[in-house]
């Protein structure tokens, strides 16, 4: 059995050996909210998503690659906190009669929606029991035409 050590180490193989085999496009492929997803990077390496925060060269290595890709066009820029937003943030706008009509049809719809495939889950149950029997009858040669 490996050593923590050992583990950590291999994680980081993987992680530079994967890093190397990707292009922009498939780092494209994976950004999520500005940066490279965590839980595709973990998946695709072969180890936890917890090796990408806890282990120290990984973790590196991860911000390294962002900041490439970042200078590389790949990746959005990051937005300081010191700066003012370019967009003031949007407000809800006050409800309206025509929004909660539409907020009551969507709930009687999702309720319709969910009843009618409870009923097509119970027809698909009792058709599959008939099915049997016609393959029963069509074996023996006693099915009627």
């Amino acid at each position: 059995m490996a050593s923590g050590q050992q583990v950590a180490e291999e994680n980081v193989f993987r992680f530079t050996t994967w890093a190397a085999s990707r292009t922009d496009e498939d780092f494209r492929n994976m950004v999520t909210r500005g940066v490279l997803s965590r839980t595709e990077i973990a998946a695709e390496c072969g180890f936890a998503k917890s090796a990408l925060a806890q282990n120290p060269r990984i973790r590196d290595a991860l911000k390294n690659l962002e900041a490439d890709l970042r200078e590389r066009g790949v990746l959005p820029q990051l937005v300081s906190g010191d700066e003012p937003e370019a967009l003031p943030p949007r407000l809800r706008a006050a409800e309206s009669p025509r929004a909660a009509q539409d907020a009551e049809r969507l709930s009687r719809l999702e309720q319709e929606n969910a009843s009618l495939k409870a009923e097509n889950a119970e027809l698909k149950r009792m058709l599959g029991r008939y099915a049997v029997i016609q393959e029963v009858l069509a074996e023996t040669g006693r099915l009627p035409r």
